[in-house]
């Protein structure tokens, strides 16, 4: 008789992160192979809502990774468990193909919550006709927008069309809102068959914000330093549509009762990637009077002048990286201890296990972080991580809003 596997009712990693009392960041990860990932879902986020509801904190943010094969049934459980906690209305969410090292399944989330403190500044939906694509709210003086799941329809026509109108489409919702692209700091791009066409992202990239006036008409190399990106992350990722890419997208417009300033930092140990055709800063710092959120584009194993260092060496990869992060954050007084949420892109899986032990070695093993299978931007790069790190006043695993 052939033996069936045991099925655990529950393994996961739930990690939240308070920032004050109107901030929060969610990270949560299957933890096991052999674990029902629709119940795992479903559980998750019976926590999730439980804990939303009892610190009045809504939504903005929210992606999931795994196989898209159970998206559908990953997406019911969603909302049957926040349903179950009384939160009804239809989110814009963004999900990825990224699979947990140890194959197909639910790789984890990522979630950012706020409570607006601002009259008048209560969390509202945004919409591109009938379909919910990003969350606005304001907080210390400043206005805030986050879009979700922008794409360009698989009818737009070849892959660089299709990224030329998710841009486009981004762009025209900001104005929308009040906002111009120069006002965003932080993307996140999940581009389908990266290897390919990573190329012509670029160009496309790089053309859309000549457009929209982030690169000047005319620039030489001693100006690349000083022009502003936002930060970003483009990476690997599939889609349920099959869109060429899918984007995510930060804003903040600063008034002048604004108490909140930005500033890009094109890097320490490594460069503007400018110097080489990718338009986005190496970090965006938000500045705040309790607290300081630094968006960490993502980053590689890349030297100052583009080459990829550690070829064909999974561990030496790894260590660079969290150098390379360490010495980014560090100049605004942080460190990888403070990551309050990341994404760890590993290319093979087998290689997890050395992951694991490399983070252990470090004392980094329990940052809160979403560990998928995806392709970097070069065949030769194994490794890549994307984070956000908040100093100040913070809060690690609240545990007693969720045990």
């Amino acid at each position: 008789m052939m033996a069936c596997p045991i099925v655990k009712e529950v393994a996961y990693h739930f990690q939240p992160v308070a920032i004050g009392d109107d901030q929060m960041y969610i990270t949560a990860s299957a933890g096991e192979k052999d674990v029902d990932p629709i119940l795992v879902c479903g559980k998750l986020y019976h926590q999730i809502g439980s804990l939303l509801k009892r610190r009045d904190l809504r939504i903005v943010h929210e992606r999931l990774f795994g196989s898209i094969v159970i998206r559908d049934e990953l997406m019911k459980a969603r909302l049957g468990s926040l349903h179950d906690c009384g939160i009804d209305q239809e989110l814009p969410v963004t999900y990825v193909e990224g699979n947990p090292p140890w194959g197909a399944g639910f790789a984890g989330l990522q979630l950012y919550a706020v409570k607006s403190a601002d009259i008048g500044g209560e969390v509202r939906t945004i919409y591109d006709g009938e379909v919910p694509c990003g969350r606005g709210w304001r907080r210390n003086g400043a206005s805030f927008l986050l879009l979700q799941d922008i794409h360009g329809d698989i009818s737009s026509g070849t892959r660089t069309d299709q990224t030329g109108r998710m841009f486009d489409l981004a762009n025209d919702l900001l104005q929308r809102e009040g906002m111009r692209y120069r006002d965003v700091i932080r993307t996140w791009i999940y581009l389908s068959d990266i290897l390919k066409w990573y190329g012509e992202f670029n160009r496309v990239r790089n053309e859309k914000y000549l457009k929209y006036g982030l690169v000047p008409a005319k620039s030489n190399g001693g100006q690349t330093e000083d022009i502003y990106f936002p930060a970003s992350t483009g990476i690997g990722g599939s889609n349920h549509r099959g869109s060429a890419a899918v984007m995510d997208v930060l804003a903040i417009g600063s008034g002048s009762a604004s108490q909140i300033s930005v500033a890009h930092n094109t890097g320490a140990k490594q460069k503007s990637p400018f110097r080489y055709g990718s338009a986005f800063s190496r970090s965006t710092v938000v500045r705040e009077q309790n607290n300081k959120t630094i968006y960490v584009s993502g980053t590689a194993s890349i030297a100052e002048d583009g080459r990829t260092l550690g070829i064909d060496n999974f561990g030496e990869q790894v260590r660079n990286t969290i150098e390379v992060v360490d010495s980014l954050i560090g100049r605004e007084g942080a460190s990888v201890k403070d990551i309050c949420q990341s994404t760890v892109f590993l290319k093979r899986p087998d290689d997890y296990p050395e992951y694991e032990c490399i983070m252990n070695d470090l004392g980094l093993g329990n940052i809160p972080a979403v560990c998928v299978l995806a392709d970097v931007c070069r065949r030769d790069l194994l490794f890549e991580i994307d984070a956000t790190v908040v100093t100040g006043d913070r809060e690690n695993s609240p545990e007693d809003d969720y045990s």
